[in-house]
């Protein structure tokens, strides 16, 4: 998009930003069904699944330091000065993360991890360690593709994260072919399989990015210091660790409900279908980092328009015959958990609904560099689930998923409360030069 942040926006420009940022979002939850239908047509598809699902689940936890560059590479990156800062935060980041991975892959560590918090059996440990030894791989480019990402957003280049995304899924596709076709389906073909398309993704990133950081050698914009930038991405990287929290804390809980099986098979399903209708609005932060300063107002009524979307194709789901036959066809579920699984989808409703506003106010926050009030609000939301799950499962137990779900939309009520507290705060606040923030 050429259309510059600060001249007439339209409500074209608003979706031309979006919509491909929302679509990569979408696609990149192909990559596991990729892997997963790859996986299961190994010999011993079950010992296969689990040992990937064991090492991608603490790939997941190590992942989310790596996960927070790209927000900050978008809010703070404006020119080759702050993107050598950035690479500075990622090396060093990076370097812990690899020591981590390294100390569970190759000592005792990893085998009492994989153990005693995964529930894994002995004999699965070798399978998961070597599983976990490539797909930490995956971090390091990862990483690289966020912070190139990031500045890529700032340019207003998403088409280029959507495209970089679609030929990552088109690699992957080609890799699983060959392993399929050979007969060599293992646990690590998965990891190799993941490693293959972020590398592909990493390189479009890569290759874009650098060309837009030359277009940007004479932006004598500011350059964002290194106490600025580890005060905007330290808190960034507790709010998604705790994110990461709510659903084995859930799991926990529904493990004691009247019929363990079906609430957790029934809050699974209807969480991943919720996820996957979110996913495609989990970058509204990003209009407001990009066009809130200049365009305040279109901004709010381009967020008003696409914030009833997600409720409403959840309702669809919900109230329609659309609903059985989704769970059927595409989820491949039996009638009874399909019903069970659309009751439960209808408590999530109230989340689909709030959902966008949340990330929309936390995108205010990020764009003032407030990101330790973003902290608060995703504690508090925290809170609230466990406050709520210990007593549904005290007096309700028979509700089974449905204390998962509604227990979510309650905990992100509470969390939309805090947030726009702290945003009505933080924009009563005086506004301050950059030097002034610095120095305070």
């Amino acid at each position: 998009m050429s259309t510059s942040k600060k001249n007439k926006l339209t409500y074209n420009d608003l979706s031309a930003f979006f919509i491909p940022l929302a679509l990569s979002s979408s696609l990149t939850s192909f990559t596991h069904i990729i892997i997963n239908g790859t996986l299961s047509r190994g010999e011993n598809a079950t010992f296969i699944i689990a040992c990937y699902a064991v090492a991608f689940s603490l790939f997941g936890i190590i992942e989310r330091p790596i996960i927070s560059l790209r927000q900050t590479s978008s809010a703070l990156v404006k020119n080759p000065q702050s993107f050598k800062r950035i690479t500075i935060l990622f090396l060093q980041v990076t370097g812990i993360i690899v020591a981590i991975s390294l100390a569970i892959s190759y000592t005792k560590i990893g085998d009492w991890l994989f153990i005693q918090f995964f529930n894994a059996s002995e004999d699965m440990v070798y399978t998961i360690s070597q599983t976990f030894k490539v797909i930490t791989l995956v971090v390091i480019f990862s990483g690289i593709r966020g912070i190139y990402q990031g500045f890529m957003i700032n340019q207003l280049e998403t088409k280029w994260i959507t495209i970089g995304v679609v030929l990552r899924l088109i690699a992957m596709l080609v890799v699983a072919y060959i392993f399929i076709t050979t007969d060599r389906v293992t646990s690590m073909v998965g990891a190799l399989i993941f490693l293959v398309g972020m590398l592909v993704e990493m390189l479009i990133s890569v290759w874009r990015g650098q060309r837009l950081l030359r277009r940007q050698k004479d932006n004598k914009e500011p350059s964002v210091g290194k106490k600025e930038m580890l005060q905007f991405y330290t808190p960034l990287v507790l709010f998604f660790v705790i994110q990461t929290l709510l659903i084995p804390v859930i799991y926990a809980f529904l493990a004691k409900t009247n019929n363990m099986e079906a609430g957790i098979a029934s809050f699974a399903l209807a969480y991943s279908i919720c996820q996957l209708v979110l996913s495609f609005f989990m970058f509204t932060h990003q209009i407001v980092l990009q066009f809130y300063n200049d365009h305040r107002e279109k901004v709010i009524r381009f967020m008003v328009i696409i914030s009833l979307i997600p409720t409403l194709l959840l309702g669809i789901l919900c109230v329609t015959k659309l609903g059985p036959w989704f769970m059927k066809v595409i989820m491949g579920a039996d009638p009874s958990l399909s019903n069970m699984t659309i009751v439960v989808l209808t408590f999530f409703l109230f989340r689909a609904l709030l959902f966008p506003w949340v990330d929309f106010l936390n995108g205010y926050l990020m764009l003032k560099k407030r990101t330790k009030k973003m902290l608060v609000g995703q504690i508090a939301n925290l809170v609230t689930v466990v406050i709520c799950l210990i007593i549904f499962v005290a007096f309700f137990p028979q509700w089974n998923g449905i204390i998962g779900a509604a227990s979510i939309s309650i905990g992100e009520l509470t969390g939309l409360g805090v947030v726009l507290f702290n945003v009505k705060q933080v924009s009563k606040e005086p506004v301050l030069s950059t030097l002034e923030e610095n120095i305070r």
